[in-house]
């Protein structure tokens, strides 16, 4: 019986102290969770002195540090937005007040000039009255030459009924002549524009609205001769012959510039009397004499086709002047 007791007191120790052992395994797991780090323990032995506590093993390698953890947000760096740039407004296309330069060497004067010329009492070439040579600007107010020619042109702003009948004069004398003609003129009367054309004149531009060109910006200019170009393309289907006469006879270095810019001769003339005025006509003798009095070689002769006084002496100074030994030429054969 003491042998037995003995025995169980045994077992109870042994007991007793495994379950130390599986306490002290679970603290160390616990710990390692919580740190990271391994913490040795002496493993316990029978209470005995003769059994010192052994010392802990310390780790060699480092044990990484956890990264601090923040105990607050950081405040957030501010964002500069730039100020809102305000929509540019759309451009509005405006009509150009004043005449814009042309391109070239300097500015091209645009001070209105309105042609004239001096005449003589001896048949030499009357001289344009003009500040500057347009002849610079490829502009005729006659052929600067010795040989005994003319040059027939006509202005028709509208149609008064007498170019049907100026027409048969030409073709009966084998004249050809310029006709200077407006959009309007060549809308109200195509099958005129298209006979002139047909009969070998030249159909030159004399605008669309008959303005003083001066006044114009540049592309209000060309606006003016390319709406008289399409309006002639239209009832002939052939382009316009490249001559201009500027309306009322009003121009500037800019314009004639420009006009050259176009591709077109600007013609003048070197004869001229007042026969435009339907209400105050001269009469057939008028107009002989004026043309028989102030002819000259290389003259540019201006008439309106309004005019019944040069209507019914038309005949009469193409005779005349083929008497005084001249020719009539196209302005076509200008150098």
């Amino acid at each position: 019986m003491a042998r037995k007791k003995k025995k169980d007191k045994k077992t109870v120790k042994a007991a007793s102290l495994f379950v130390a052992i599986l306490v002290i395994i679970a603290a160390i797991s616990a710990c390692e969770g919580e740190t990271g780090q391994s913490v040795v323990l002496p493993l316990p032995g029978p209470a005995s002195s003769a059994d010192p506590v052994k010392k802990p093993v310390e780790r060699t390698e480092p044990v990484p540090e956890s990264a601090p953890v923040p105990t607050q947000a950081p405040e957030p760096v501010p964002t500069q937005v730039p100020e809102p740039v305000p929509p540019t407004p759309a451009t509005e296309v405006e009509e150009e007040a004043e005449p814009e330069p042309v391109s070239g060497e300097g500015v091209l004067s645009n001070e209105k000039v309105g042609w004239s010329f001096r005449r003589n009492p001896d048949h030499k070439p009357a001289a344009g009255n003009t500040p500057f040579d347009v002849g610079a600007y490829g502009a005729y107010g006659l052929e600067d030459t010795k040989e005994k020619v003319v040059y027939l042109t006509f202005d028709e702003g509208y149609e008064y009924g007498y170019t049907p009948k100026i027409l048969d004069v030409l073709k009966d004398k084998g004249v050809k002549a310029a006709f200077f003609v407006t959009k309007p003129y060549i809308k109200a009367n195509p099958d005129l524009v298209e006979r002139m054309s047909k009969e070998g004149h030249v159909v030159g531009n004399h605008s669309a609205t008959h303005p003083s060109f001066p006044g114009l910006t540049d592309g209000q200019l060309r606006k003016e001769l390319e709406d008289t170009e399409a309006a002639f393309a239209d009832v002939t289907g052939q382009r316009m012959d490249p001559f201009f006469r500027p309306p009322m006879g009003e121009y500037s270095q800019r314009v004639l510039e420009l006009v050259r810019q176009e591709g077109y001769k600007t013609i003048f003339w070197s004869m001229a009397y007042k026969d435009w005025d339907v209400n105050s006509q001269p009469g057939a003798e008028v107009a002989y004499r004026h043309v028989m009095d102030n002819h000259h070689a290389g003259a540019i002769i201006l008439l309106h086709a309004v005019s019944s006084s040069n209507t019914e002496a038309l005949g009469e100074m193409i005779d005349g002047l083929r008497r005084e030994g001249y020719r009539f030429k196209s302005l076509q054969e200008l150098p």
